[in-house]
């Protein structure tokens, strides 16, 4: 699933002048009243993500607090990756050491 930044085509650090006319861009492109009669299902789809991500991303304290869980999930996720690596290190090729309990000589 693509960031709220991803969706407006922004940068994390974007400011609000730059959020909105992002949106501004996007709406114009994807508003369900501007497109082919066979697109209007899927544009309506698309403009309500570009709404959405600059709904949240306009407002100081909805953008703080998505920046906030977007942080936890990144971290979270890395420390899963971590906990995957608990590997055994060996130096004597197959002694069964851990690295974290035991140095190697």
């Amino acid at each position: 699933m693509a960031s709220l930044y991803e969706v407006l085509g922004i940068s994390v650090g974007a400011s609000c002048v730059e959020i909105k006319a992002a949106y501004r861009k996007l709406a114009r492109t994807y508003h369900p009243d501007v497109v082919a009669m066979n697109q209007k299902e899927s544009s309506a789809h698309q403009f309500m993500m570009i709404h959405s991500a600059y709904s949240t991303l306009s407002d100081p304290e909805k953008r703080a607090e998505y920046d906030r869980e977007i942080y936890r999930y990144k971290r979270s996720a890395k420390m899963a990756s971590m906990a995957g690596r608990n590997q055994t290190f060996s130096c004597t090729g197959g002694s069964g050491r851990k690295w974290e309990t035991d140095q190697c000589w």
